[in-house]
Order: C-alpha cells, then sequence, then structure tokens
C-alpha cells in the first residue's frame, strides 16, 4: 500500500474516527518523452518570462489570480491556507442515501479510507452498517487546496472514498437526437433480445486488460531487439444504415448466439476433461490398493 495522501477523521453525528486516505487506482500508460530528432537529446521545458524573456528559477515563482484581461493579484500560500475550510482534517457525512439514486456520471476517483489502530471497531461498524442499510455516505473534504463532494461505501473489509463532482461542474448533453424518432417495435424488441443474449452475471473486470499498451509496448521490445515493426490495418467501419438496420441486429444476434454455444461446448468438454482426469486417478489408486 502506498503512503497516505491524507489524514483525518470520518465525522458523522458526534462520532468521529480517524482514517488515512490511499489512491485505490494506479496508472498503467505508457509515458514518452520528447527528444531532439537530429542527436535523441531529452527535450526540457523552461519557464520563460513574457515580459523580459529570461528563464526564471522555481524560487522566483508565485501565484497570480487573473481578474481582468492581462491584469493579476498576487497570491501567497499562507493567504490560500488561511482562506481553507475550518474543517479540512475532517470527512464529514452529511447525509446517507440509496446508491441507486445516484447517477454514474457524479462519479470521479475513487480512495480506500483506513483506520489506524484506535479505530477498527468503530471503522467497521459503519462499513457493516452500510452494507445492510444499503446506503452511502454523501461527505464533504478538504484536500491540498481544493474541497471535495464524495461517497462513503463498503467494499470488502474496506470503506471507499469516491470523489464525485459538484452539480454546477455537469454539462448539459447537446445536440441529442429527438425523443421521438419513430421506433418501430420489431426494432426494439430485436434490441432486446440482442442485449439480453449480451448479457453476464457479474462484471468481471479480470476478462479485460488493455490492448493497445500491450502492442506498443510489444513493438518497444521489438525494435530494442532490431526486429521489424510490423501491423495490421483495421478495415474502416461504416456507420449502421436505417435501411439495413434489422438485418445488422438479426446478424448480430446469429453471432452472439453462436459465440454462446461455443463457449458453452467448451466449458462442457472442459468439464468433461477434469471428470476423466478424476475418474483415471480414482481407478489408479483403486488398483493401487488392489495390488
Amino acid at each position: 500500500m502506498p503512503r497516505s495522501i491524507w489524514n483525518g477523521m470520518i465525522s458523522f453525528g458526534l462520532v468521529n474516527i480517524p482514517v488515512g486516505l490511499y489512491p485505490a487506482t494506479r496508472d498503467n500508460d505508457l509515458h514518452f518523452h520528447l527528444l531532439h530528432k537530429k542527436d535523441c537529446g531529452r527535450i526540457r521545458q523552461q519557464r520563460v518570462c513574457e515580459e523580459c524573456g529570461e528563464v526564471v528559477d522555481y524560487d522566483e515563482l508565485v501565484k497570480g489570480f487573473e481578474y481582468e484581461k492581462g491584469e493579476y493579484i498576487e497570491v501567497t500560500q499562507e493567504e490560500l491556507q488561511k482562506a481553507q475550510p475550518e474543517a479540512n482534517e475532517l470527512i464529514t457525512i452529511h447525509s446517507f442515501v440509496d446508491p441507486a439514486k445516484i447517477d454514474p456520471i457524479f462519479y470521479e476517483r475513487p480512495y480506500y479510507l483506513m483506520p489506524d489502530r484506535r479505530s477498527g471497531k468503530v471503522y467497521s461498524l459503519l462499513r457493516e452498517a452500510l452494507k445492510k442499510s444499503n446506503r452511502v455516505g454523501i461527505a464533504t473534504f478538504v484536500l491540498r487546496t481544493k474541497e471535495y463532494l464524495a461517497t462513503l461505501r463498503p467494499c470488502g473489509d474496506a470503506l471507499i472514498l469516491d470523489t464525485i463532482h459538484f452539480a454546477d461542474e455537469i454539462r448539459e448533453a447537446e445536440g441529442m437526437p429527438e425523443k421521438n424518432q419513430d421506433l418501430k417495435k420489431e426494432e426494439l424488441q430485436m434490441t432486446q433480445q440482442l442485449i439480453d443474449s449480451m448479457e453476464e452475471p457479474d462484471f468481471d473486470a479480470g476478462k479485460f486488460s488493455d490492448s493497445y499498451a500491450q502492442a506498443v509496448q510489444k513493438m518497444i521490445e521489438n525494435k530494442l531487439e532490431g526486429k521489424r515493426v510490423t501491423g495490421s490495418k483495421a478495415k474502416p467501419r461504416q456507420a449502421t444504415n436505417v435501411l439495413d438496420l434489422m438485418s445488422r441486429l438479426k446478424a448480430s444476434l446469429d453471432e452472439t448466439e453462436k459465440e454462446g454455444k461455443k463457449s458453452s461446448s467448451k466449458s462442457k468438454s472442459s468439464a468433461k476433461k477434469s471428470t476423466s482426469k478424476s475418474t483415471s486417478k480414482g481407478e489408479k489408486r483403486s488398483l493401487k490398493k488392489a495390488a
């Protein structure tokens, strides 16, 4: 577990639970650097003053807020700290709601909330109460110089804090098609059948991986070994025309049904193999006993 990025307390009612905030996700992206093509020298970015044209050292920098075009007022770190809300070491739970009432568009980033040695029992009490009531806590807290809206929810033995957007951070969807698009009953039924045929009982994130990152990594390894980089061009896809919509839906449904039969037969054959293996092992054991 990495170091905590924030330490404070969960506060609800008169109950306070000391916790640390830890990242729940990691960055697996491939990162590239800009190089000078001529000699492969690393390109460094410099801080250049627009007024005098000089390169400025980091210790000469100050924060400034542009209150009018080209007009700035300097703001110090001390002033920013004074402007922070008083409860800057508290995750204050204001209410509890059914998680189904929160639109997923609001969710931003997850963090683990881990208890310290003193708070294990109270932490567990809140976690189990949230599980049984099927509720999440709606909370606010301050991280660095920003106040966040968040939810607290149970996840296995842990509590997860999800930062969520404030209402004024959500944009309205523009340019959407009109509600009445003369949808035919047969088209809607076929689309629903396709959705049903692709349904799975649970979401398993382990089934998916970043195939593009893997391909890029493989390409880099080939280049390092002096191998020629080859690839295949993906065929461009055409938008589905309204005229052949039903035929596309039917073909898609047939395809998913074939895939379903293949996976079903594979699972049956693997089950038969495992059964035959266990049977042969049992037979061998019985033969040894008889001998």
